[in-house]
């Protein structure tokens, strides 16, 4: 899997990038683009660095490059023709249609089948707006259409902001936008997720929420913020992103525990999450375990033989918490060690669920014999 990066910032940065990834040819061409760079020139620049090649991407909240984690780059990835195909569906989330998307998810993945019936393995891989606060529903939408095809994904990033993330397909950079790429191959493929939080028996009960907004304003009763400050033992002028990424808290579902990361504090007191959240819902505190050395260990269990190339989704807060455990020099180490690359988002997606404070990802093995 040829994977290339460049200052963001670097007036040849795409001729740069296709010189790094080779010639070619390529089912497609994914970038993961700082916030910094400058969108209408790397727009304007794709038709002369990639000529016919299906180019898509999105912002960052942090690059992961083949030398860790990286920022202020563009990070390209790309996916040979002679073991990769690809179908690009762009979705607009302003007017989600769950049928629609539906049967067109089922002709893409037809129309796969029918050019290339010798590749057995297939993955689908998801970039959507950050600020969108449509992810929830998007990948409900996306579960039904998608039958046994594995899927992971990310929610585009603008650094530390929050301000506006954006999608890149067909030579464009949109908000509101999300794009999903089904793809076919004849390499073996495991798509995953990991994280490396342990719950523990404290708990709170959501009672007063606006979940279209992913807010919460009270918690067991009380202001949210207040609540979970004192199950903390902290007050809450000490609640900072850190701390946040330090004590995320987690719900049950179908027997797993999945993070609902809170992004900040509202200067009301209320807490604004990445995910979704309701009323009713009962949250758990989660504790981290080591960060680089459970990493270490989950990345060494993707082996099969042979270190796979890995394409990866990294929630930012796992990156916050990295930095100020004193472990981002480790976790980057491990990051490059093992191939990954990819990029930090501000959520992840796992099959029809919207995640925070994990890594997915795909890795991706040499082609099966005889392919």
């Amino acid at each position: 899997m040829p994977r290339a990066h460049v200052g963001a910032r670097d007036p040849d940065a795409l001729a740069q990038l296709a010189r790094g990834l080779g010639p070619g040819p390529f089912a497609a061409v994914i970038l993961f683009v700082s916030p910094e760079a400058d969108r209408a020139m790397v727009a304007s620049g794709l038709e002369t660095a990639f000529p016919g090649v299906t180019v898509i991407g999105c912002t960052t909240a942090g690059e992961i490059s083949p030398e860790g984690y990286a920022e202020g780059e563009i990070v390209a990835v790309a996916l040979p023709a002679a073991v990769f195909a690809v179908e690009c569906l762009g979705i607009d989330l302003a007017a989600l249609d769950g049928q629609e998307l539906i049967g067109r998810l089922i002709r893409a993945r037809a129309g796969l089948a029918r050019k290339h019936g010798g590749w057995e393995d297939e993955f689908a891989f998801l970039m959507v707006d950050g600020m969108s606060i449509r992810e929830d529903e998007l990948t409900a939408a996306l579960g039904p259409g998608l039958g046994p095809v594995p899927l992971f994904g990310g929610s585009a990033g603008d650094g530390t902001r929050f301000g506006a993330t954006f999608v890149l397909q067909d030579g464009l950079f949109r908000e509101g936008w999300a794009v999903l790429m089904m793809v076919r191959t004849a390499c073996k493929v495991r798509v995953f997720s990991l994280n490396h939080l342990t719950p523990t028996n404290r708990r709170m009960v959501v009672t007063g929420a606006d979940p279209a907004r992913r807010v919460v304003h009270q918690i067991n009763a009380e202001p949210a913020a207040q609540e979970y400050a004192r199950l903390l033992g902290k007050d809450p002028g000490q609640l900072t992103t850190f701390t946040f990424a330090a004590h995320p808290v987690v719900v049950r579902i179908g027997g797993s525990h999945h993070v609902r990361a809170i992004q900040r504090m509202a200067p009301n007191g209320d807490l604004v999450f990445f995910s979704a959240i309701d009323e009713g819902l009962v949250l758990t505190l989660a504790e981290p375990l080591d960060m680089a050395a459970h990493l270490d260990e989950a990345l060494r269990g993707l082996s099969d033989g042979v270190r796979p190339a890995i394409l990866a989704c990294d929630c930012i807060l796992r990156r916050i918490a990295a930095e100020e455990n004193q472990r981002f020099g480790a976790v980057s180490a491990l990051l490059k060690a093992h191939g990954v690359v990819g990029f930090s988002t501000y959520g992840e997606q796992l099959n029809s669920m919207h995640v925070n404070q994990t890594m997915t990802g795909v890795a991706i093995y040499p082609p099966k014999v005889g392919s």
